[in-house]
């Protein structure tokens, strides 16, 4: 990919779901492998990999391959024989965090790195590109200033900048999650979280007073930058991530659409910048981000800090309004709708809050219109007693629209490559050049005797339209040209045998044309670390870790979380979001207020759920929160899933 070009990055639960990314517009699509891949339940066999490989190129699309969980010892040769086979299988690149794998005999393959690195410096940046990193995926926390910095921190040309544009957020820093693995001895740095941030949680002061009740203090709203796109490719971003290995084919079909008109938008404004693959995608639907499951949408620290980037009342999907209660009877309820012209099907799902403010699901078994225009007569699926608070005058939501379900369930895009096309007399007969819009070309020739057209006027109309059926192919004609000194007639069965051809030839000459993407060489000597100390957040699980570190000047190596070698309160999170913030309690939003400024501290809170304790500290010169608290016993008792090669004793002073 050149410094010039935009990349739309796609995920994949399968590869299915990874083709109809392409279909639909990406430039490149990132899936898991058969392990080691951070997505526990989203694994792919290499065969499926190499399936959605052989599409993807046809367009010059690219597929990364995600082998970015942490690592033990006796993992690392699975890690590389899995690394081999998908680089036979024609994939383009890795994306990794374990720093262990830059260690052990890699195929050429490019390699990515993970936002699980932790990206929030160019300090780091410029480390990971010297180390052999050709793209590196910044922390979702950064603001345009300092994505900016980082660009004029490294070499553009060596190394691309990529960032997340839509999706689900977590809510520390990527990589800097240890909740789960406290908790549960499921680790999110080995792919398996247990999603504690979506908790619901009482929150006190230090005095024991209720600051919060029941609020998902630690959920955020969906990442949605639609708007920033420009600023964004301006600061130096070139490939815009779509969040969503776990999502369904729906969610991935939409928000690619989405955002490919989005940049197809900019790329005709902006004649200096070029996508990063070929053909445009028409679509059969209008893309909407607001059809799929999200928890409503922030731009997140983009443009600065900003009060209401949380989901505090549900995790779940509150949908769009779309009307009121009108009427609650013993087997159904009636509606008005905000929009007299809105239609609801049957299988839609609804939902209300109810007192508590708890999102309430209410999926409809039948809907039928009800008198005046705008007005439903509503039968759930499930009995009406169940429904808690749900009376006249409650707002209702819609966040499943079954005409919308049906209709990507459906083919619901075409993705085609224009050609110019030319038949040309030779010696032989004919011959048939196609050029698509990257230059590459495609010749094939038809070896017959000339013969009269019966019509000589309308010769010419029709050989144009004949060659111009390119059909399901991937091309379609831009121009049909005829360099012929006489009118032709060729039989319709021979004309077409010579377009097969030549489209054939074209495919072969694009896929001579697709080169593997490099991979960087390491700087030598090696770079230094920015740091010489690297406590249990670097995530260094792993012999070869420990050697890369200490080849690039680390002086004290302290073991990943998952060594389960800190049994005391530790930070298990670190967040930019900030609680005190979000409930404005933070001193320097009391700043210049009467009465108010001084009083404001910024003193730690607990967050209660249930038997489970943490405890809230704030780091405010570089506005952090920590969210602190120490591994279970019945963790650390716990039997290993496998031995753990590691340290025996506490973290190693010195270079070894």
């Amino acid at each position: 990919m050149l410094s010039h070009q935009l990349e739309l990055l796609s995920p994949a639960r399968t590869a299915d779901i990874g083709i109809e990314a392409i279909n639909h517009g990406a430039d490149a699509v990132y899936i898991g492998g058969p392990s080691f891949g951070a997505r526990s339940t989203a694994d792919n066999s290499v065969q499926d990999i190499a399936r959605l490989v052989k599409h993807a190129h046809r367009f010059h699309s690219r597929i990364f391959v995600t082998l970015n969980t942490i690592l033990r010892d006796d993992e690392l040769e699975g890690a590389r024989k899995l690394a081999w086979q998908l680089y036979d299988a024609g994939v383009d690149a890795l994306i990794i965090q374990d720093m262990g794998l830059l260690e052990i005999d890699l195929p050429p393959i490019q390699l990515h790195a993970s936002t699980q690195t932790d990206i929030r410096t160019p300090e780091k940046a410029k480390f990971l590109q010297d180390a052999g990193l050709s793209q590196i995926v910044l922390a979702r926390e950064l603001t345009l200033p300092q994505i900016a910095a980082i660009r004029d921190g490294i070499d553009t040309e060596r190394t691309i900048l990529e960032f997340f544009v839509h999706g689900a957020l977590c809510v520390a820093y990527s990589g800097q999650c240890y909740i789960s693995h406290a908790h549960t001895g499921r680790s999110a740095n080995r792919g398996d979280c247990s999603q504690a941030c979506r908790l619901p949680y009482e929150v006190k002061d230090s005095q024991g007073r209720i600051v919060a009740h029941d609020k998902h203090v630690l959920s955020m709203k969906d990442n949605n930058q639609s708007d920033n796109l420009r600023q964004l490719i301006d600061a130096g971003c070139r490939s815009f991530k779509i969040e969503g290995r776990y999502k369904d084919m729906a969610y991935v079909k939409n928000i690619t659409a989405h955002y490919r008109r989005l940049f197809d938008e900019i790329l005709a404004e902006r004649p200096e910048l070029a996508p990063a693959s070929h053909g445009k995608t028409t679509f059969s639907f209008v893309p909407d981000p607001n059809q799929n499951f999200n928890r409503e949408f922030t731009d997140y620290f983009v443009q600065g800090r900003k009060e209401d980037i949380g989901a505090f009342d549900t995790p779940k999907n509150p949908g769009q309004g779309i009307g009121w209660v009108t009427k609650v009877a013993p087997d159904h309820l009636e509606i008005a709708t905000d929009d007299a012209a809105a239609v609801l099907h049957n299988g839609d799902g609804l939902c209300y809050y109810d007192l508590q403010k708890e999102l309430v699901g209410l999926q409809i078994n039948r809907a039928e219109p009800a008198g005046a225009k705008g007005h439903w007569k509503l039968w759930p699926k499930d009995p009406m007693d169940g429904f808690k608070d749900l009376r006249k005058g409650v707002q209702v939501n819609r966040n499943r629209d079954m005409s919308w379900v049906r209709t990507l369930e459906k083919k619901s895009a075409e993705r085609k490559m224009g050609v110019w096309m030319q038949l040309a007399e030779v010696p032989s007969g004919l011959q048939l050049t196609l050029t698509d819009e990257a230059g590459h070309t495609g010749t094939a020739q038809l070896a017959i005797a000339w013969q009269a057209p019966k019509d000589a006027a309308q010769a010419e109309d029709k050989l144009k339209t004949a060659l111009g059926k390119l059909g399901d192919t991937l091309f379609e004609p831009l121009d049909v040209q005829l360099a012929l000194p006489r009118p032709w007639f060729v039989p319709p069965s021979q004309l077409n045998q010579l377009r097969r051809d030549a489209v054939q030839a074209l495919e072969d000459a694009r896929a001579q044309g697709l080169h593997r993407l490099p991979r960087v060489v390491p700087v030598e000597p090696p770079a230094q670390y920015p740091e010489d100390t690297l406590t249990y957040l670097a995530n260094v699980f792993n012999d070869k870790a420990r050697q890369f570190y200490a080849k690039h000047g680390v002086n004290v190596i302290a073991a990943a979380y998952e060594a389960q070698e800190e049994h005391g309160e530790v930070s298990l999170m670190i967040t930019k979001h900030c609680v005190r913030y979000s409930l404005s309690l933070c001193p320097k939003q009391a700043k210049g207020v009467t009465g108010v400024q001084g009083t404001v501290r910024a003193e730690p809170l607990q967050l209660i759920n249930g038997k489970e304790k943490l405890t809230l500290r704030f780091d405010c010169k570089p506005c952090e929160m920590h969210v602190v608290g120490k591994i279970k016993k019945s963790v650390l008792n716990a039997t290993p899933e496998s031995p753990v090669k590691f340290y025996k004793t506490r973290p190693v002073q010195g270079v070894h």
